[in-house]
């Protein structure tokens, strides 16, 4: 178990190594510019050690962000019996939060310009985003049946839309990690507000 453990906190600096280099390469460079070779040779990896990462030079920018969902869904996933959905959104939520203040946010700016600048980024990260809400809704209905699809749908649009915006916009103006804890905590205080009114949001769900 513990060498499992650390093999894969190796994966993980590993592949956040090139993905830092990346995005600094990017910046540096341009994106057009940067080639795969660039980005293995800058994080010391071979180019066959980056595929085996990433599937293209477009997935590399969304590291972070692929990384954030997966932590999400894990959090979903591991919910005790009877904790409310309202609960089970601030739990997941605040160790969300807890991952942005770990990170020095020095690229988040860079990521967030370019998805804005390349339509095929753009479209990328919207279709990462897009499934993502579906999967939360589809769990939202297993963990409070009582809720209707349409409200269903229209909670996961205001709580992961709601801290998503805040984010971005924080990672625009180039805020650092402290900074933007601060500003989520509170979109997710404004985001708790509107859902403490939804019956099924606040009673237990299924053990």
């Amino acid at each position: 178990m513990d060498h499992m453990g650390l093999r894969e906190r190796k994966k993980l600096r590993t592949r956040g190594a090139i993905a830092g280099a990346a995005l600094r390469l990017f910046d540096q460079r341009g994106y057009e510019e940067t080639t795969i070779s660039d980005i293995a040779a800058a994080a010391e990896v071979s180019p066959r050690t980056f595929f085996s990462y990433f599937p293209s030079k477009d997935d590399v920018v969304f590291a972070e962000m692929d990384e954030r969902l997966a932590d999400v869904r894990a959090g979903l996933a591991e919910r005790p019996g009877g904790e409310t959905p309202l609960a089970t959104f601030r739990r997941v939520t605040e160790a969300l939060l807890r991952a942005i203040s770990a990170e020095d946010g020095e690229y988040g700016a860079i990521q967030v310009a370019l998805i804005r600048e390349r339509p095929s980024l753009q479209a990328m990260a919207l279709k990462r985003l897009s499934d993502a809400e579906d999967g939360f809704v589809d769990v939202l209905r297993e963990i409070a049946p009582e809720v209707d699809d349409v409200t269903a749908v229209t909670v996961i649009g205001v709580a992961f839309g709601g801290l998503r915006a805040a984010i971005m916009y924080c990672r625009a103006q180039g805020y650092g990690p402290d900074r933007t804890r601060e500003a989520a905590e509170r979109a997710l205080a404004i985001v708790e507000q509107v859902l403490e009114s939804i019956p099924g949001i606040t009673r237990p769900g299924p053990a």
